[in-house]
């Protein structure tokens, strides 16, 4: 426990937890928009689980994540889910009917929330590793610590949804925004989109404009089929 008296390790705790603050807000946001449409209480155990075990997957990640950002289209097949997800969570169609609805559509938010957070976590997990410098007490500490920062943030989120609306086709817009990124930061793209700059900000509003766009059409068809029905 030597490590506990060193400087050096309480400035890295440091630097860990508030590169979370800063690197989980759009995590915030996706939590919020999965476990939205459940009872109060089963929200609560949502954004639990699914804030605690992202960490946990995060943690892992974090071991792997060099290696993994090195492999081609992986970045890409996990922005096309980013895509999917976003246009799910603005659509509703990631919830459950029925008698599933329930403990199946919390199920269900929780692996949302997790296949998002492992998508959206693969370039944010390189920032704490580089900062944990291989110290794994440090790296789990730092994250375990940012686990109630995610839920907090996660429950205003659900909050500020309720009293606007117009905050859910925000959040579907960044999740779409990060999708449209992680594309064109995969590895066989790297190259090309560091030539031309532009296209990050090209693909990454396409994103965007693709989730909300695609989303609100499925919206207005529905609603229009339940008129005439």
């Amino acid at each position: 426990m030597e490590f506990l008296n060193s400087a050096d390790f309480w400035i890295g705790l440091v630097k860990i937890i508030w590169i979370n603050i800063i690197l989980s807000g759009d995590n915030a946001v996706v939590i919020a928009l999965a476990a939205r449409s459940l009872p109060p209480e089963q929200q609560k155990k949502a954004i639990m689980f699914g804030s605690g075990a992202a960490v946990v997957l995060r943690i892992v990640l974090t071991v792997v994540a060099a290696k993994l950002l090195e492999l081609s289209f992986l970045q890409v097949i996990g922005g096309v889910l980013l895509l999917w997800i976003g246009y799910q969570l603005l659509t509703g169609e990631e919830d459950g009917d029925g008698e599933s609805k329930g403990n199946g559509s919390m199920m269900v938010a929780i692996r949302t929330i997790l296949i998002a957070d492992l998508v959206m976590s693969l370039d944010n997990v390189i920032a704490v590793a580089a900062t944990a410098q291989g110290n794994m007490v440090l790296l789990i500490l730092g994250l375990a610590i940012s686990i109630p920062l995610v839920v907090f943030g996660s429950t205003l989120m659900i909050k500020l949804m309720e009293r606007f609306p117009v905050i859910i086709t925000l959040g579907a817009a960044l999740i779409g925004w990060v999708g449209g990124e992680t594309i064109v930061n995969d590895n066989l793209l790297h190259g090309y989109t560091m030539a031309h700059p532009w296209l990050h900000y090209v693909a990454a509003a396409a994103g965007a404009v693709l989730v909300v766009g695609l989303g609100k059409f499925m919206q207005a068809r529905g609603a229009k089929q339940e008129a005439v029905a």
